[in-house]
């Protein structure tokens, strides 16, 4: 009896081995099945590919899973061409949609924010970032230490260059073979393969930490923001009784809005879009900041955050990312001083914006019912969302043809839009590419495109003849007076 337990223990331990050992052995060729499936979309694919069969794929899966779940009760069901367009439209955040947004029920309106929130451009950036570490060759041990794994090989005993020195040329990236003194040819090739190996070696980490970073930015702005909304709404009673008479779920209304906020889509899950909260200005407080951190104001914003944690944490690693911006490959990251510039052009068009919309609309009929800090609050968020976010406290239909016009080439300005002095475009330049520009003056940083002066003029215009444009139409509207302009400067043109 004992021989037999002995035995079938014996089986049972060479058994549980060998599942073990070919479990791990599945594991490695799983593994690396993903491994080489996403180095294949690096390597051979075009990115243009790689993003249209994503946003392909999830426009697809959003609208069978719109189809599945039911409306609303009591709503009629929409069709499947109307779904399918709400499934694009909240993928690509264009915020278009053919159905009225208080039909959907609280699960199809999860499902549209999951779209909304994975087809973001941060998101998307952030899976950019990821799939980028796959261009790196598996890295070497790295303690994230350079200067102690370099002095270690003895480097610093055959080279002039001190530790420090070393730290700061691996740091700005700029290691070469010509940047060692006394250079030994024969006996120092595998030190400066070395080097190069540590080099490669921090990039990687860099990227995977700026991916980390990206990740952490995603959550925690729309952690705060959709706590902050829920408890706004369950505390203002007015904002509460709008949301119990439409039948939508506090939660899923403080989520829903900030995810389209952020990513400046536009959804809102009520009909009135967010004219229905004209008077909540505190809700409109907390919502324009996530209009400008997830858009206009990202990269200072990034910047900024890498900067504090640089500061906090003495990690090489985020002194790596600053330094080397421009080799990161990642699109948001600007410069320090771009960024400056960037954040002030933000500021500087927005205020432009709120006092041409405070001085035409402050007494018209946009603005009934307004008190004065509603009239403030309002007009703020309204000029915030002119740039690609497309919510409104407002009809627009009853705005001046100038105000409008105005927010037409707000528009149509792409959202990275900087005045960048020319001498620190020069550098932009010299640091992205060898190629020099030619010197401009001073004049050029100041004048505009043909298309720049065409909206200024039409904009002026209207503001003069915004009496005529409301008693005559016919004979005065934006067109006629768009036409006009388009004439006279073609005449100028031609004279001179």
């Amino acid at each position: 009896m004992s021989n037999t337990i002995i035995c079938f223990g014996r089986k049972l331990e060479h058994f549980s081995s060998t599942s073990r050992s070919k479990l791990s052995c599945f594991n490695q060729s799983y593994r690396g099945l993903i491994s080489t499936c996403f180095r294949f979309l690096v390597f051979r694919v075009n990115p243009f590919w790689v993003q249209l069969a994503y946003f392909i794929v999830l426009s697809l899966v959003g609208f069978g899973a719109l189809k599945m779940s039911k409306p609303k009760s009591g709503s009629v069901s929409p069709k499947n061409i109307d779904l399918f367009f709400t499934s694009v439209s909240a993928t690509t955040v264009s915020s278009m949609s053919t159905v009225e947004m208080e039909v959907f029920s609280n699960t199809q309106l999860i499902i549209i924010t999951i779209l909304m929130l994975v087809g973001g451009e941060v998101f998307t950036s952030m899976l950019g970032l990821l799939l980028g570490r796959f261009r790196f060759e598996t890295p070497p041990s790295f303690d994230g230490d350079i200067v102690n794994s370099i002095s270690n090989r003895g480097l610093q005993s055959d080279y002039s260059l001190t530790s420090k020195n070393i730290a700061q040329e691996v740091e700005l990236g700029r290691i070469t073979f010509s940047a060692l003194a006394n250079e030994k040819p024969i006996n120092d090739l595998e030190s400066n393969k070395n080097l190069t190996s540590d080099i490669k070696s921090l990039k990687y980490k860099a990227t995977r930490c700026l991916g980390y970073l990206v990740f952490g930015y995603l959550l925690v702005v729309h952690a705060v923001g959709s706590s902050l909304v829920s408890m706004y709404v369950s505390l203002v009673s007015s904002a509460r009784k709008t949301l119990k008479t439409k039948g939508i779920d506090i939660r899923t209304f403080s989520f829903f809005t900030v995810v389209s906020t952020f990513a400046n889509c536009g959804f809102v899950p009520t009909n009135e879009n967010m004219i229905v909260f004209k008077k909540n200005s505190g809700l409109l407080l907390l919502l324009i900041p996530q209009i400008l951190i997830g858009n206009t104001l990202y990269p200072a914003c990034l910047r900024a955050l890498i900067w504090v944690l640089d500061k906090m944490t003495k990690k090489v690693e985020f002194s790596y990312i600053l330094k080397n911006w421009k080799e990161m490959g990642y699109s948001h990251l600007l410069s320090s001083v771009h960024s400056c510039f960037l954040a002030a052009t933000v500021f500087g068009l927005t205020l432009v914006q709120f006092i041409l919309f405070c001085s035409m609309e402050w007494n018209s009929e946009t603005m009934d019912g307004f008190s004065s800090y509603q009239k403030v609050v309002g007009s703020l968020f309204q000029v915030v969302n002119s740039r690609y976010a497309g919510e409104s406290v407002v009809d627009l239909s009853t705005i001046s043809s100038a105000i409008l016009v105005l927010f037409v080439v707000m528009m149509y300005l792409p959202p990275y839009t900087s005045f960048l002095p020319t001498k620190y475009q020069k550098k932009e330049i010299e640091k992205g590419s060898q190629n020099e520009s030619a010197g401009k003056s001073i004049l050029d940083c100041v004048l505009f495109s043909q298309l720049s002066y065409l909206a200024i003029f039409i904009i002026l215009i209207c503001i003069s003849e915004r009496q005529k444009l409301k008693e005559d139409p016919l004979n005065f509207n934006v067109l006629n007076i768009t036409i006009e302009v388009c004439l006279w400067e073609c005449w100028i043109l031609n004279r001179i």
